[in-house]
């Protein structure tokens, strides 16, 4: 099914787009952070993804996309980072109106990250020399302390909507490796990682995924509108 990938990408983010304009929650208002957010994130991570790809450190099924390449990668997965991040970031900002006192506390707001952060950096002391467990595990020790110092209340809001964000993760996620379909859409070279999988997730996928979408977050938040950072 040569529209898998595509299907994945547009299901993401229909219901988040046509709700974007419910006058409750007018979350077209907040596209400008977003865009910007996801241009940013998209300049760390395409690089990475095409110099991955030509490296053999992952790769596509060219039975489930379409065929159309830029820069080595699918069209599809031009799309991902865009489709992908739009749903989740729509996700955030839903369940923070409908629950805005949906929160952690600032001790263990701290406490979770510093956990994380170390955690990570204890795993890269041990397996520095596979690729994709040392920049996405790098990339997120960066990140994590940044945001901690310039926006703190967003991890606080974010730790919870991300494990939200989680269960569509494992659907999409699972069937682009393999989940309830014949073969992968996205195959891994485990040499590159820890081996380690969620049912047929990479567990490196979900710091990926978690690093991806608080950078578009921290943009969104940083740039939106006076109005509704008072609300």
């Amino acid at each position: 099914m040569e529209s898998l990938y595509l299907l994945l990408n547009l299901g993401s983010i229909s219901i988040p787009f046509l709700f974007s304009f419910h006058p409750k929650l007018r979350f077209f208002k907040l596209w400008k952070g977003l865009f910007l957010g996801i241009v940013v994130m998209m300049l760390i991570f395409i690089p990475w993804d095409i110099i991955f790809t030509s490296q053999g450190f992952w790769g596509f099924n060219p039975d489930y996309y379409l065929g159309i390449k830029l820069f080595g990668l699918p069209l599809e997965e031009w799309l991902f980072f865009i489709c992908i991040p739009y749903a989740c970031v729509f996700t955030h900002y839903a369940l923070q109106y409908y629950f805005p006192d949906m929160s952690l506390s600032k001790v263990w707001s701290k406490r979770i990250s510093y956990t994380l952060m170390l955690a990570l950096i204890l795993v890269l002391s041990f397996y520095y020399e596979r690729w994709y467990t040392l920049i996405n595990y790098g990339l997120a020790v960066v990140l994590i302390p940044f945001v901690l110092q310039k926006n703190p209340e967003l991890l606080r809001r974010f730790y919870i909507t991300f494990l939200v964000m989680l269960i569509p993760f494992f659907i999409v996620n699972g069937v682009l490796t393999g989940s309830f379909i014949d073969s992968e859409v996205v195959w891994y070279n485990n040499d590159e990682n820890l081996g380690i999988r969620m049912f047929t997730i990479p567990i490196e996928d979900s710091i990926y995924a978690f690093s991806m979408i608080l950078i578009c977050l921290y943009f969104t938040d940083l740039i939106k509108p006076s109005k509704i950072k008072k609300a």
